[in-house]
């Protein structure tokens, strides 16, 4: 079967790009013929696998603009479209990708399956021009959505929502963790030497640096930590892709918050094996890979309990009503009491 993956991006940093990389793997294992779609790579396809970049203008601003007016882009249509026509199926990760699925499917008869990770509210946004931004993004998100063929959902929370906003039916599949990289056991001792650590408590965050992630009430709760654990280190790994937002985390940390900014594949299970409890206070997720990510390396989580957590989330967690922080600090300082008192599993 030949199978075209359709993704916004591929990059090493994003959670979608990587189940989408996961997905064409195991199709490729399985014999199909998988080639990849997306308008901007930094990292090699899967052996066997044909990656094929669009292209798309450079800059922040420019991206997103782009990525929302992409319909438009009639040269982009009529080039790419034709190259779907042989495809026995497409699995469309993300808008504005959907467009060429859709298309697709129009003129040629090709079967469209949207691969749902849902998008991030406009309210869990700061600023105005942000929640506009999102307010058009979903809107033609979903008018793309509601004409694919069938629909998979990565968390039965996301399923509920596409019914909700679409009407679309969508079974789950909940994304699978590569445990052969994240795994029980690792030695983490080298990422505490790397940063001068010690036998310091870590609190550790992976994931973009956005807004919507919270990471503005993870600093929040992390200081009501260290009133019982005042050597405690927080380490927030992970991309910076909103400038003012970024700038306001730096001013409210003191050096006691580690910004480590990107961190490679094979050096991210160490960072997860290094820390005493991982936490997100992110206010919204499709699903969660780093949360689960961290449980696979046999570390207890804490966060909000919010959309997908309740799935993801192991019975050693700890879920906490979203937007308090004091009760978050609470569980983060009673998890590290544990774990430096010897009764938490490592």
């Amino acid at each position: 079967m030949r199978i075209a993956i359709l993704v916004a991006t591929f990059y090493a940093f994003s959670g979608i790009d990587r189940v989408a990389e996961q997905q064409a793997k195991e199709f490729s294992l399985t014999g199909h013929d998988v080639s990849i779609f997306t308008l901007d790579s930094n990292m090699p396809p899967p052996p066997n696998v044909k990656l094929n970049v669009l292209g798309m203008p450079k800059g922040s601003l420019s991206q997103r603009i782009y990525r929302l007016l992409f319909p438009v882009d009639f040269v982009k249509a009529v080039k790419w479209v034709p190259k779907l026509k042989d495809f026995d199926v497409i699995y469309s990760h993300q808008y504005p990708m959907n467009w060429l699925a859709y298309l697709a499917k129009r003129f040629y008869k090709v079967r469209y399956v949207y691969y749902n990770h849902g998008l991030a509210p406009p309210w869990t946004f700061s600023s105005f021009s942000e929640r506009l931004y999102m307010k058009m993004f979903i809107s033609l998100a979903n008018w793309t959505i509601k004409r694919a063929d069938e629909a998979i959902s990565v968390s039965g929370y996301l399923q509920n929502e596409l019914q909700r906003e679409t009407g679309l039916h969508s079974q789950v599949t909940h994304n699978r963790i590569d445990t052969n990289r994240f795994r029980d056991r690792i030695d983490g001792s080298g990422i505490k030497d790397k940063y001068n650590l010690g036998n310091a408590p870590l609190v550790l965050y992976v994931g973009r640096i956005s807004p919507h992630k919270g990471v503005h009430l993870l600093i929040e709760a992390f200081n009501l930590t260290r009133q019982k654990f005042p050597d405690a280190k927080l380490m927030i790994v992970g991309k910076h892709t909103f400038g003012a937002y970024s700038n306001r985390l730096r001013k409210m940390s003191d050096a006691s918050v580690i910004f480590t900014g990107l961190v490679s594949d094979e050096e991210l299970p160490y960072y997860y094996a290094a820390c005493d409890v991982y936490a997100t206070c992110t206010l919204w997720e499709g699903f969660d890979l780093p949360l689960a990510e961290a449980q696979a390396c046999g570390k207890t989580v804490v966060a909000f309990d919010i959309g997908p957590h309740k799935e993801v989330v192991d019975s050693r967690g700890s879920l906490v009503k979203a937007g308090d922080i004091k009760e978050f600090g609470k569980a983060v300082a009673a998890i590290l009491g544990r774990v430096k008192g010897g009764k938490d599993e490592q």
